[in-house]
């Protein structure tokens, strides 16, 4: 049994992320939606009445809490596989959105259909993250880039979270780029996303977090700074997606508005990191992104070793990371960022949780937290997960309690 904890803890940082708390030959016991119990099967008391009871032999095998997904675009219409060849082909990531394409080319499909369709096609991928072990994800707004359509993609998240047994924490990102029709007048499409977009989303309370894109060619760090303070006005907390193609200012301008989580961070340096460590903000990498676009490794080494807690979380969306498989994510973390195993585990389970305020809740194997749990196949230790890039070793998921895939 893997990442239990006897006292619970919000997060896990710097040297502690090297430590994983395990039970050899253990037991867990659930009631309702909740864990009810666990312990070593020596010190197990037995069970008086065993009616009315499920039993899970978990032989050889490992259970550990679901991952949470701390960043995901899941909700979207159309993939973008051509952008993707294009990408093969040698246009840059600012070449394609100048051509229309990128987060402007899923606008445009989006702005087109219909919340029925978006539903059903954001189900199927929420319904594949669930069978590769995430129990809670975060899901963005950001492809509708009008006060419509954003609205339209924040109804739909609420939906999802009346269909999916997942956890789900919504976050408003009308900042993601600037739409065409604003393209000589960022002003007017900020002042939109704050005065009009903003009161209506917290009219339908449709939105746990705000948060935008700080970046060249997009928003500045002042503009991340005014916008997303706007967004605490109106009880949204803020999140940034920061120093993705270049040191943009977005961690510094996260750390200053109190953003629970800064995301990408391939072009961190030292003062990023020097403010990190004297915030409460969580650093949340996005190996999947980084490795379809072929960017440059983030510090997550660098960052750990000064101290810091870090999440990994999959960046799921059709342009830059068409993946939600947290098990793959845990294996670049490793391979290609030279995080130790236990790291890249309480990344995504503990400290991802951090990043979507559920770590009292969710992320680790304690007496009262939600039973969010799965079962791998017949494995030889918790390091055969990343080890094993590309296969499926998840062989039951148990969400709120209840066993919702067995293979």
């Amino acid at each position: 049994m893997v990442q239990i904890e006897e006292q619970p803890r919000l997060k896990v940082a710097g040297r502690d992320m090297k430590t994983l708390n395990c039970i050899n030959d253990a037991w867990l016991a659930i009631e309702d939606d909740k864990i009810a119990g666990f312990g070593k099967m020596a010190d197990w008391e037995g069970i008086s009445d065993w009616s009315n009871l499920t039993v899970i032999d978990a032989d050889n095998k490992l259970v550990m809490p679901c991952y949470c997904d701390s960043h995901t675009h899941i909700v979207y219409a159309g993939s973008r596989e051509g952008e993707f060849v294009d990408r093969i082909n040698g246009l840059t990531y600012d070449e394609i959105f100048e051509r229309g394409g990128g987060i402007l080319n899923s606008a445009k499909k989006l702005h087109s259909a219909s919340e029925e369709e978006l539903i059903e096609s954001a189900l199927k991928r929420v319904n594949e993250i669930m069978m590769q072990g995430t129990g809670a994800v975060e899901i963005k707004s950001g492809y509708g880039l009008s006060t419509e359509s954003e609205l339209k993609m924040l109804r739909v998240i609420k939906k999802l979270k009346t269909l999916s047994p997942l956890t789900i924490k919504a976050t408003f990102l009308g900042a993601h780029a600037i739409p065409a029709i604003y393209k000589n007048n960022k002003r007017a499409y900020i002042d939109l996303l704050i005065n009009e977009m903003m009161p209506k989303i917290a009219a339908e309370q449709l939105a746990d977090y705000c948060d935008i894109f700080c970046e060249q060619n997009y928003f500045t760090k002042e503009e991340t700074i005014e916008i997303l303070t706007a967004g605490k006005k109106h009880g949204m907390t803020p999140k940034v997606h920061a120093e993705q193609m270049s040191n943009s200012g977005g961690t510094i301008a996260g750390v200053e508005v109190g953003a629970i989580s800064v995301d990408h961070l391939e072009f961190v340096g030292d003062a990023e990191i020097s403010a990190l460590q004297n915030s409460k903000t969580m650093p949340t990498i996005l190996p999947g992104a980084a490795f379809f676009l072929s960017l440059p490794n983030p510090p997550a080494r660098k960052m750990i070793d000064a101290g810091l807690a870090i999440a990994v979380a999959s960046d799921y969306n059709p342009g830059s990371c068409p993946s939600g498989n947290i098990n793959f994510m845990m294996s670049v973390c490793c391979v290609q960022y030279k995080m130790t195993p236990e790291e890249a585990i309480n990344a995504a389970t503990i400290n991802s949780a951090y990043a979507m305020d559920l770590s009292s809740t969710h992320g680790s194997i304690a007496v009262g937290k939600q039973a969010n749990l799965f079962i791998t196949k017949e494995i030889p230790s918790y390091n055969f997960i990343p080890y094993s890039f590309g296969s499926n070793l998840i062989e039951t998921v148990i969400i709120n309690g209840r066993v919702l895939m067995d293979n």
